[in-house]
This record gives structure tokens, C-alpha cells and sequence, in this order.
């Protein structure tokens, strides 16, 4: 199990934020042993999700419910371009916690990929929660039922600046593909769900945990398909990208009458790091205790036991002291 620690952190001011003053209320937590240097925490807190039509949205707004309720602290859940986007404002000290894919956050921390050149180090781990399911989404009459059947037809690779635009990226090279031999288009799941019923493209890469309300959507007026990725495909894809991990679509969802093979990353919380020990402790504790108020089917994937495994960035002090303190 991944457990990394810091070091001191280097206080960095948020911009646009408002910060609690003096002392008494319980919602101002002192940043304690190892916290953030001696800046107070926020009035407020952004969390970050995604696409209103994906998972992120439904549980962040979850999950800003237990936060508030737990700690006092105004939270609310935004709508946001996603995994790529959400570090980078982070960064920006736009919100101070949000959803990403550890695929994503591994590729901002090291500065590749989208973040080519620029490293994202202001920002650390509260956890890993669920699995990210890629899923290439089409309909029964498009005729797709492989991934040699993508050539030359116009398919949504995700909302510039995605984690799924690399997923498809990735999967299409291991089939012997680039972006170059498809007609890629850049849409969100909501765009990806309303084109696909229009017939106005082919498929739809969407990474999100199963169900999806966008495919849920598109199975209400169509017959949805999912392309398998082959065992031997998988195999070739964890073994160059490691942070990758065979899944399964069920038999079921969508109306699928079997199991369909694919693979998946993991969705994960992140948060300034700045923000003081104290705090990020009792967020990562009200979140991991509370599950049982999340009205979604990923919730029971979210676990202690399981918080820290795949997570290829520094994790918070007061997070790593909250699973130090349970596992």
C-alpha cells in the first residue's frame, strides 16, 4: 500500500479566497502540528467535479453535503471541465479540493503529457475512491462492434483538457491507431450523449465510474454498445501505462445483456496543500465515515482499505495522518 509523506509546506496564499480571523469558531481549525505553517483555513470551499452528466457531479454534490455538515464550512460542489482542468485550477487556487483521475494527477506532477513543461507540485492527495471505467460508448446502428471498426468515423475523444482525451489517445495506440485516422471530436458526455442520438458522430470515449447518467440517457432512446478491449489489448496497455487496471462493464447496465471487458483508472480527491493539517484530516475523515450518505452506486468502492492504493502523488499530511490513524 502507497503511503507517502511530506515535508513542510511552503504557504501559499490563496487568491480570491477569504480566510477566518481570530478565533472561537469551530469551523476555523488551527493548522496544528505539520499543518499549513499558521494560515487559517477558508470560510468556503469549492470542490471541483466534472460534467453535470457524468459521476464526479452527482457525488461531489454528495460529498459537499458531508464536508459542510462535518466541519461547518460552507461547501459547495461545482461543475467543471474535468480531470486535467481541475489541477490546473487548483493550482490556480481557483477551489481547494476537487476529482481527478490518478492518471491525471500522476502526469501533472511530473509534467507530461497535457501539463508538458508544467509541473503541478501545489497540489496532494486526500485518496483514491472508485474505478474510472473507460468505456467507448456507440449504438447498435452505427455498426461498431470493434476497435478496427473507428477508422475514418467521427468519434468524441473528450472535453479539451480531459483525462479521457489521453485515455483514448492511448487505447487507440494500442491498437495500432492515432488521431489521425479517426475524425476526433472534442465534446463533454452531455455533447458526446445528445450527438450520439442526433447521429451526428460514430462513438464516444467516456471515462467515468459505471453507471454513467449520460450513457443511462442514451440507452432511454437507443441500443447501447460498449467495445470490449480484448484481454491480450489490455494486457499490453497496463503493461506500458501501469496505472491502468482491467474492469468490467456488467451485464445489465445500459441494458447490456453480458459482461463486456475493458479497463479503468481510478477517480481520486485532491487538495491545495496548503491547506492546514487540521482541516484536510477532518475532511478526509468526514468523507470515508460517511459514505452511507452518498446515494450512488460507486459509494461502496469508497473505502479506507483501498484509499491509498494506486496513488502516484504526495498525499496531504492530514489525509495520511486520518488512514495511518484507521488502516
Amino acid at each position: 500500500m502507497l503511503k507517502k509523506k511530506f515535508g513542510l509546506f511552503a504557504a501559499v496564499a490563496l487568491a480570491g479566497s477569504v480566510f477566518l480571523a481570530g478565533c472561537g469558531d469551530d469551523a476555523a481549525n488551527d493548522s496544528g502540528d505539520g499543518g499549513s505553517g499558521g494560515s487559517a483555513d477558508p470560510e468556503f470551499l469549492s470542490i471541483l467535479t466534472g460534467g453535470t452528466t457524468g459521476t464526479y457531479y452527482p457525488l461531489g454534490g454528495a460529498m459537499a453535503t458531508i464536508v459542510e455538515n462535518e466541519t461547518g464550512i460552507d461547501t459547495t460542489a461545482e461543475s467543471s471541465q474535468a480531470s486535467a482542468a481541475n489541477m490546473t485550477a487548483l493550482a490556480d487556487g481557483d477551489a481547494q479540493i476537487a476529482f481527478v483521475q490518478t492518471d491525471t494527477a500522476f502526469y501533472a506532477a511530473e509534467g507530461s503529457n497535457m501539463f508538458e513543461g508544467e509541473v503541478i507540485d501545489t497540489v496532494s492527495a486526500i485518496g483514491a475512491l472508485y474505478p474510472e471505467t473507460i468505456q467507448l460508448v456507440t449504438t447498435a446502428n452505427s455498426g461498431i462492434t470493434s476497435f478496427d471498426d473507428l477508422a475514418g468515423k467521427s468519434i468524441s475523444v473528450g472535453a479539451p483538457g480531459s483525462g479521457t482525451y489521453i485515455n483514448a489517445e492511448q487505447l487507440l495506440e494500442i491498437h495500432g491507431m492515432t488521431m489521425e485516422d479517426i475524425k476526433a471530436q472534442n465534446l463533454d458526455f452531455g455533447e458526446s450523449q445528445e450527438s450520439l442520438q442526433a447521429g451526428q458522430i460514430d462513438a464516444a470515449f467516456i471515462t467515468a465510474g459505471t453507471p454513467t447518467g449520460a450513457v443511462e440517457s442514451l440507452s432511454a432512446t437507443a441500443d447501447v454498445v460498449i467495445v470490449p478491449v480484448a484481454e491480450d489489448k489490455a494486457a499490453e496497455l497496463i503493461e506500458k501505462y501501469p496505472y491502468y487496471a482491467t474492469d468490467t462493464v456488467p451485464s445489465g447496465t445500459y441494458g447490456l445483456t453480458e459482461d463486456v471487458p475493458t479497463v479503468s483508472v481510478l477517480a481520486m480527491l485532491v487538495v491545495q496543500n496548503d491547506l492546514s493539517e487540521d482541516l484536510v484530516y477532518d475532511i478526509t475523515k468526514a468523507i470515508y465515515e460517511n459514505t452511507d450518505q452518498i446515494q450512488h452506486a460507486k459509494a461502496e468502492f469508497i473505502k479506507t482499505e483501498t484509499a491509498l492504493d494506486g496513488i502516484g502523488i504526495d498525499i496531504h499530511p492530514g489525509a495520511q495522518k486520518y488512514f495511518d490513524e484507521v488502516n
